[in-house]
């Protein structure tokens, strides 16, 4: 039967169960075994979904990508876009070379292995799966790209079973992995470190690393913050439609990809409240920005519409940071920072999940980083009480 319910007969093809000669002969009630459970049951359950004889490339391009894909925010259709060229058209050889190639061109193609494009659904195996993910890793792809390529083939078929064009086992399911590693030592800055570090920038790396490690504010959120969203006053105001608490900033938009958009998800949805020292370095800012309008952006670039380069400012950071005997740190290890800062200082795990927008606390404590100079200050608090010492402060 084909997808439209037209019907075509044809031949089938002729599949191996077992050697029946030989030392390994099966007997026949061991051939009738791996033929129901390898073959016949397989055929049953793609009777009742003829549509999984079409290609892997033809589910993808029909209906997986604008029936599924199309509705994800940006992010999640860059990811996917660069995912499926993997699944779909195999993995590349080589690396494309552009040289020679001008600019707005494309690279030329490079021969592709392993894609799971030609085959049709009900046709995929396990081993496909797996073979993909070898080739991944042997053609020098990271641990991390091979997790996200099995993730997205599983999703594939996760969505063909649901809307009923696949069914039996997922082939995704238990490939194997290799571990990842991290490519840098995650780490998240000491009270001396952030403080030597905020006296060292310019006021406007010095407003937005105060934004990010004060507030749990990822770089995208504080790219995208707006004035009318900062509450400096000691009185909650109305800002569309919506109720901004006193001394506090409604985080409500991010700056993804040079586009603007929703948060991430629903729980980055929030009001952080602004700590004094905030008040006082965001006061600063905007006094430095004469015409500030409501609408206008906190931290504008040099057009005044899109956000200050947040690349640009990170190196400006970086080079702050070095030469302060800082170790080297990205945006996201500022959002470490309020995670660990927080924990030291007495801050309830839910309280800090909230704050970061987490939608469980076991999220919150994986961004927990201590210092050694803050263990060691807890360290000797505790041999304190331990020995009889006194309290600590």
């Amino acid at each position: 039967m084909l997808p439209d319910g037209s019907t075509r007969y044809g031949w089938s093809k002729p599949v191996v169960i077992g050697p029946a000669e030989g030392p390994l002969k099966l007997t026949e009630k061991q051939a009738r075994r791996f033929g129901w459970d390898n073959f016949l049951s397989r055929l049953d359950q793609n009777m009742r979904t003829p549509q999984s004889i079409v290609t892997v490339a033809e589910f993808v391009d029909r209906k997986f990508v604008p029936e599924r894909v199309a509705m994800l925010k940006k992010a999640g259709r860059v990811h996917y876009d660069t995912m499926l060229r993997l699944a779909i058209g195999g993995i590349p050889e080589k690396l494309p070379s552009f040289k020679g190639v001008k600019r707005g061109e494309r690279a030329p193609e490079v021969p592709r292995r392993c894609g799971l494009g030609t085959l049709r659904l009900r046709d995929v195996r396990h081993e496909d799966v797996q073979r993909l993910i070898g080739e991944a890793i042997l053609r020098g792809y990271s641990p991390k790209t091979a997790r996200h390529l099995r993730t997205t083939v599983g999703t594939i078929f996760e969505y063909a079973e649901f809307i009923e064009w696949f069914s039996g086992r997922n082939p995704a399911a238990k490939v194997r992995l290799p571990e990842i590693t991290a490519r840098r030592t995650v780490q998240a800055l000491g009270f001396d470190q952030l403080r030597r570090l905020l006296g060292s920038l310019d006021p406007a790396e010095r407003t937005m690393v105060a934004c990010a490690s004060m507030t749990s504010m990822n770089v995208a959120e504080v790219s995208a913050l707006r004035w009318k969203r900062v509450n400096l006053s000691e009185s909650a105001a109305i800002v569309d439609g919506e109720l901004i608490p006193e001394f506090a900033v409604a985080v409500r938009e991010q700056w993804y990809r040079r586009e603007f958009g929703s948060t991430k998800t629903k729980t980055r949805r929030r009001n952080v409240p602004l700590t004094s020292h905030l008040l006082a370095i965001l006061n600063q800012w905007k006094m430095r920005q004469a015409q500030a309008a409501p609408d206008g952006l906190v931290f504008p670039g040099r057009d005044q519409t899109r956000p200050l380069d947040a690349g640009a400012a990170l190196r400006r950071v970086r080079k702050a940071a070095a030469e302060l005997g800082i170790p080297r740190i990205g945006w996201h290890d500022l959002r470490r920072t309020f995670s660990t800062l927080g924990g030291v200082s007495g801050m309830r795990v839910e309280d800090r999940r909230a704050l970061m927008g987490h939608a469980n606390a076991a999220m919150t404590l994986h961004y927990d980083q201590t210092t050694s100079a803050d263990a060691r200050e807890a360290l000797e608090r505790m041999s304190g009480l331990i020995f009889g010492e006194g309290r600590p402060n």
